[in-house]
């Protein structure tokens, strides 16, 4: 049973690992490399990520900062990020690209907190989800007579009370994301 235990929380971490990957990509006003890191470029006839091509940096809390590693791929990354449909307009000098973030108008953040809030309960969703499967094999070993009734029930109670807390995580990491979205 403690196997069941060990893959509901590999599974909700997984989930809540997914979010915050996710909640990366969303603009808060501040300038982030996530934002583009997973735009891909056309390497020498590949798909190569930028990450791969270029260095990304934040000189300032506007602008992300692209210096391409050759500086023929300039073009090709400027290109790439056009492609992408990010929301972005890169500047090229032909030395870096820089990408220059707009601030947020009141609506756009209001949209945001309802876009991530949506991700955060789809969240919830594949978690209760994990759950839901960790119970079906605890009944499964009852029915099976591997455990007791009562061992069950402990078990779901179990299983319960880890869904809770990483329920519980998952409103942490919205409201956090939340409040750095309003923030001005």
């Amino acid at each position: 049973m403690s196997n069941v235990l060990n893959e509901l929380s590999a599974n909700t971490d997984k989930s809540i690992q997914a979010l915050q990957k996710d909640l990366l990509k969303v603009r808060t006003g501040r300038a982030s490399t996530a934002l583009i890191d997973h735009v891909h470029v056309d390497y020498y006839g590949s798909k190569t990520p930028i990450t791969q091509v270029a260095n990304l940096t934040t000189p300032d809390a506007r602008t992300i900062q692209i210096v391409a590693w050759e500086p023929s791929m300039l073009g090709a990354i400027e290109k790439a990020i056009f492609e992408a449909n990010v929301g972005f307009t890169p500047q090229n000098d032909g030395k870096v690209i820089r990408i220059t973030m707009p601030p947020l108008t009141e609506e756009r953040r209001k949209e945001m907190v309802k876009m991530i809030k949506k991700v955060g309960e789809d969240t919830k969703i594949a978690i209760r989800n994990h759950r839901r499967d960790a119970n079906e094999a605890v009944k499964k070993q009852e029915k099976d007579k591997a455990i007791s009734a009562d061992e069950s029930k402990k078990f779901q109670e179990q299983i319960q009370k880890k869904t809770d807390d990483k329920v519980a995580e998952v409103d942490k990491i919205i409201a956090t994301k939340e409040k750095e979205i309003m923030t001005l």
